[in-house]
C-alpha cells in the first residue's frame, strides 16, 4: 500500500499522454495565415467611404483592395507590434506591393510588421486620395481581425516619390487621429514635403515630435546631398524636432541597412 500514491501518479501520466494534443489555432488575417516567412497577400472589400475618396478626380471605384504583409519571427497578434507602411513612387507604374520585398529583411530583423496596400484595379490617376483610400481600407481589414492593432505604433517609409507621398499620407492620417505614428523613413527625397503636409493638413502640434530619418546616397544625382540638406533644414525651420539626415556610399537607391537602422531608432525613441 505504500506504493499506491506513486502508482496513481504514473497511471494519471499515462492517461494524459493518451489524450489528443490540444490544437493550436494559427493567427489569420483576411482568411490568410499570418506567420513569419514569405510575404502574404490578402484581399478585402473596400467600403463606400473609401470608394468615394478613391474616386476623386475621375478614378474608378475600387470594390476590392489588396495588400502585401510580412510578419517578423515570433509574431503573435496578441502582443503589440509596430507596423511599417510602405508607399511606392508613382513613376514607372510601380505599386507599393512591388516595393515591399526591399523592406522585408530589415523589418523582419527589427521586429516590424510590414504593410503595403493597393487595389485590385488600376486607377486612371495614381493620386494621393487613391493611395489614402487603399491604405485606409487595408488598415480597416487588419483591425477587423485584430482590433488591438489600432493602438500599434505605425511608421511610414518610401523611396523617392514614395517618400513624398508618405509625408502627405502621414499628415492626413495624423489629422484624423487614425494612427499612432512613430516615425518616417524618407529615402531619396529631394524636397521638403513634410513641412508642406504639416501646413496643409494641420495635424496637432505633437506631429512635430515624430522622428524623421532622411536617407540618401552620396552620389545621388536626383536627390543630391545638397537638396536633402536643404530639406532637413526646411523641416527644422518648420519646427520638426527629431530630424536625422544620413548619407551612404551609393546612388539614387534604397539602402536596406539604413532602413534597419531607422526602424531601430524609431523603437529606441518610442520606447516600444
Amino acid at each position: 500500500m505504500e506504493n499506491l500514491p506513486r502508482i496513481r501518479s504514473v497511471t494519471l501520466l499515462v492517461c494524459f499522454s493518451l489524450l489528443p494534443a490540444a490544437r493550436v489555432t494559427a493567427a489569420t488575417i483576411a482568411g490568410k495565415e499570418a506567420k513569419p516567412g514569405p510575404l502574404v497577400e490578402i484581399q478585402f472589400p473596400v467600403s463606400k467611404y473609401f470608394q468615394d475618396i478613391a474616386a476623386q478626380g475621375g478614378n474608378p471605384r475600387p470594390q476590392m483592395g489588396r495588400a502585401v504583409l510580412s510578419f517578423p519571427p515570433g509574431f503573435d497578434p496578441a502582443r503589440r507590434w509596430p507596423i511599417l507602411i510602405v508607399t511606392s513612387t508613382t513613376d514607372f507604374h510601380i505599386t507599393s506591393p512591388m516595393d515591399a520585398p526591399a523592406y522585408k529583411p530589415p523589418a523582419d530583423a527589427e521586429g516590424w510588421v510590414l504593410l503595403a496596400p493597393d487595389a485590385t484595379i488600376k486607377p486612371q490617376h495614381d493620386s494621393t486620395p487613391w493611395r489614402l483610400a487603399m491604405l485606409g481600407a487595408a488598415l480597416d481589414a487588419v483591425r477587423k481581425d485584430w482590433p488591438q492593432s489600432r493602438n500599434w505604433p505605425v511608421a511610414f517609409a518610401g523611396f523617392s516619390g514614395g517618400s513624398k507621398r508618405s509625408c502627405l499620407l502621414g499628415a492626413m492620417l495624423a489629422k484624423a487621429r487614425a494612427v499612432n505614428i512613430c516615425g518616417f523613413f524618407l529615402s531619396g527625397m529631394n524636397e521638403d514635403k513634410m513641412s508642406e503636409a504639416y501646413k496643409t493638413y494641420q495635424p496637432s502640434a505633437d506631429f512635430l515630435n515624430i522622428p524623421i530619418w532622411i536617407s540618401g546616397g552620396m552620389d545621388d544625382i536626383i536627390a543630391t546631398p545638397s537638396l536633402e540638406g536643404k530639406a532637413e533644414a526646411s523641416m527644422r525651420g518648420t519646427g520638426f524636432k527629431r530630424v536625422r539626415l544620413e548619407h551612404f556610399m551609393g546612388v539614387h537607391q534604397l539602402k536596406r541597412s539604413e532602413v534597419k537602422l531607422g526602424l531601430r531608432w524609431f523603437r529606441q525613441l518610442g520606447g516600444f
